[in-house]
């Protein structure tokens, strides 16, 4: 892959099996429509001469049950293009639906990836709401403009879903609607673009979310492959389908009614059904047939495409429909479009009649082969019927909508050409997939610098504001940095204008492959309002309350695995019940208290000695870290956090050695990240506690205080000079 000056776009469809070739559309729910569209606009970006890279990242799978070309982490689709395999979760293929407790895990190796890459992504652009997850989170860390598409949306479907009777528990168990419907959320409050399939999706999907920005929204059309999809040449022989087919219909000449989708309820292929079974004279003008994925034995399939496929089989035998309608087991990809050609052949016409289709890929193929359409009234299809009056739309719960639709298209030869022409044309004009890049790469080249949404106002309102000079970065330096500066705010980074000042230039002089975090005892809220006062750049990472939490900028995006992580045993109100037993200690103020930090005041002439307080904690069976500065300040955090953990942590997940660190520090608050593998400074003005840690090989006491002491222990360690090159492997200790 090139190092030129093209986009870079990361395009995340987490779920799915997702490949470059033969895909296994309609093999299960979530093997559809989305597989297709992300391989297509993958594919496509990548012939686009403004577009550099573009790697599709999804999940790896390792299951005997389906195919090993998901097991490979890398394959390639062209000279710039590549599908990326990140393990998430256990091994095996898992619906997506069961996906949501291990996104966190595939947004750190996507982060993974990134580093590896060397390169920041110019945009990330995610599929669904699991993606979309992923995907606010990762270019939150970043700073990288997010470009989301729904394909389908979860306040939409649990509207359809109540309405068709389901009850709100069952919907919650078999789909986790809430957290779908809480991601999506999230994601249309951090994206930069939501691209839609349809004006109606915009209009009326989108506008039920409560983040509903519709001047972030833009109508691209997906497009079609047309080198694939073409009618059939006058000498065309019959395709390899067509055996399939007869073994199930008598008269196997006649019109084709043909349905293409995954056996899902969305689909309302059973409705369709009921349609043709109650209409003799439909029987009579057309055989149908439904493709529905591939299947071995229904009994071994989920419960809902098993559901809707034995209603389907009892429906066939209430109306008698053998000899009528086909379903095939099996099909190929490279089946579907001689399905296609089938039907236009047959003078026959193609249905879609889901209850809501966001936009219908199916439909613009069909098209492209010359067939005649009825679809639902609901979502995409108006727009493509309305591009390429080419058919027909219809109340999907109305059969005899239905029905006097499909008469009409099969009784009216006059009328079926035109649509079939007309179909032909329009396709070509609206929907090709060169036009959608083409969209596409306009808009995302019309991105505004990303805002910081800032923590310090409940209005929302920017850390610049009140000094419109502060240094907002537009990325983050975390997955390029060769080296980072680490440093305390208090008496360590702030102090002495003069030195700090100095500091950032030299930063800005010399640091063009250095990152730089803060690493404080303060409340985020107090870190970034100091950071502001004293017009310190933002950092590329924030660890606050004393190393129990984690914040990527320039978004201030919390790093929600280092929570779970500490999480671990942490008893917040017990530690306080058994500190109310000791003397000379006082919970300091609300603002100075966080989720993983409990801070008292110690009064050292009335209480115990630090040693005792936390054996104390202990013998209570509380496991507890206690961090003592200052001779005054005491934090008990959880037995796993800490700032030397917090570090560690983040070396660990973004790949850079911690020998790579430069931390700097004061007092004893800073011990766990001064000792270990970190290059590590005191400055003059440091606290009597931490005197222990002179003659430490790998700690430099400088002479300077505050920021004097950095500037000092930059030309002390040659930090922007002749360290030794990144090594593959990570020190963590």
């Amino acid at each position: 892959m090139s190092q030129s000056s093209g986009l870079y776009i990361l395009l995340v469809s987490v779920h799915g099996l997702i490949r470059g070739h033969n895909l296994e559309l309609g093999r299960d729910a979530d093997t559809g429509g989305q597989t297709k569209y992300v391989v297509e606009l993958a594919s496509t970006l990548a012939k686009h001469p403004q577009v550099d890279r573009v790697d599709l990242v999804t999940r790896l799978v390792q299951d005997p049950k389906v195919s090993t070309d998901y097991a490979q982490p890398v394959e390639v689709l062209s000279d710039k293009a590549q599908i990326i395999r990140l393990a998430c979760g256990p091994r095996r293929y898992l619906r997506k639906e069961v996906l949501w407790p291990y996104l966190d895990t595939f947004a750190d190796e996507l982060l993974r990836h990134i580093r590896k890459v060397g390169r920041i992504p110019n945009v990330i652009h995610t599929h669904y709401a699991d993606a979309g997850y992923v995907g606010s989170r990762v270019a939150g860390w970043l700073g990288t403009p997010l470009v989301h598409t729904g394909h389908s949306l979860g306040r939409v479907k649990l509207q359809r879903l109540l309405e068709h009777g389901t009850k709100q528990e069952a919907i919650e168990e078999n789909f986790h609607i809430s957290t779908r419907i809480e991601a999506e959320e999230i994601t249309l409050g951090g994206a930069a673009l939501v691209i839609a399939s349809t004006h109606q999706e915009v209009e009326e999907q989108y506008s039920i979310y409560d983040r509903y920005q519709p001047q972030r929204m833009v109508v691209i059309p997906p497009g079609v492959t047309l080198e694939r999809f073409y009618p059939a040449p006058d000498n065309w022989p019959n395709p390899p389908i067509q055996k399939q087919l007869d073994r199930f219909l008598q008269y196997p000449h006649k019109p084709m009614i043909t349905a293409i989708s995954r056996p899902a309820i969305r689909k309302n292929v059973s409705r369709l059904v009921k349609a043709y079974g109650e209409d003799p004279e439909l029987r009579k003008l057309a055989n149908l047939v439904i493709v529905l994925g591939n299947r071995d034995d229904i009994t071994t399939m989920e419960s809902s495409p098993r559901q809707v496929l034995l209603e389907i089989l009892q429906l066939i035998d209430r109306y008698d429909l053998y000899g009528h309608i086909a379903y095939p087991k099996h099909h190929t990809s490279d089946d579907v479009p001689d399905l296609y050609r089938m039907t236009a052949k047959t003078k026959g016409v193609f249905i879609n009649p889901a209850l809501t289709e966001p936009f219908g890929l199916t439909l613009i193929e069909a098209t492209a082969c010359g067939v005649p359409i009825v679809a639902t009234s609901d979502g995409g299809p108006q727009d493509i019927i309305a591009a390429c009056q080419n058919g027909l739309l219809v109340n999907p719960l109305n059969i005899q909508d239905i029905q006097n639709a499909l008469r009409r298209t099969l009784t009216d030869p006059e009328q079926w050409q035109t649509w079939s022409s007309n179909g032909l044309t329009n396709v070509r004009k609206h929907f090709s997939w060169e036009s959608h890049v083409e969209q596409y790469l306009e808009k995302v080249r019309l991105f505004p610098q990303q805002k910081v949404q800032s923590l310090l106002s409940p209005l929302g309102t920017s850390p610049g504001a009140e000094h419109p000079d502060w240094n907002i970065p537009k990325t983050n330096r975390l997955p390029t940095a060769d080296r980072f500066l680490v440093t305390e705010i208090d008496n360590t980074l702030l102090g002495d204008r003069e030195a700090l000042e100095k500091l950032i230039q030299r930063i800005r002089n010399e640091g063009h492959t250095t990152g730089v975090g803060i690493a404080t005892g303060r409340s985020l809220k107090s870190t970034l309002s100091m950071l502001e006062e004293w017009r310190f750049p933002m950092p590329d990472l924030l660890i606050t309350s004393t190393g129990s939490e984690i914040y990527y900028g320039p978004q201030i995006v919390t790093d929600t695995s280092w929570q779970k992580h500490i999480s671990y045993n942490w008893q917040p109100q017990a530690i306080r019940n058994a500190m109310e037993r000791i003397p000379g200690v006082e919970l300091q103020p609300p603002d100075a208290q966080s989720k993983f930090k409990i801070s008292y005041f110690v009064d050292p002439s009335q209480a115990p000695s630090f040693r005792e307080i936390v054996r104390h904690l202990r013998r209570q069976q509380l496991p507890v870290k206690g961090i003592y500065s200052h001779n005054m300040y005491l934090d008990l955090l959880p037995i796993r956090a800490s700032k030397g953990d917090a570090l560690r942590y983040i070396a660990l997940k973004w790949g850079l050695p911690v020998r790579r660190f430069l931390v700097a520090g004061a007092s004893g608050n800073d011990e766990t990240m001064l000792t270990g593998n970190t290059l590590a400074v005191v400055v003059g003005n440091y606290s009597k506690e931490i005197q222990k840690l002179r003659g430490y090989s790998q700690i430099y006491f400088a002479q300077g205080n505050y920021a004097w002491g950095i500037l000092e222990a930059l030309d002390h360690y040659d930090f922007f000079g002749n360290l030794s090159p990144t090594q593959p492997e990570m020190a963590l200790v």
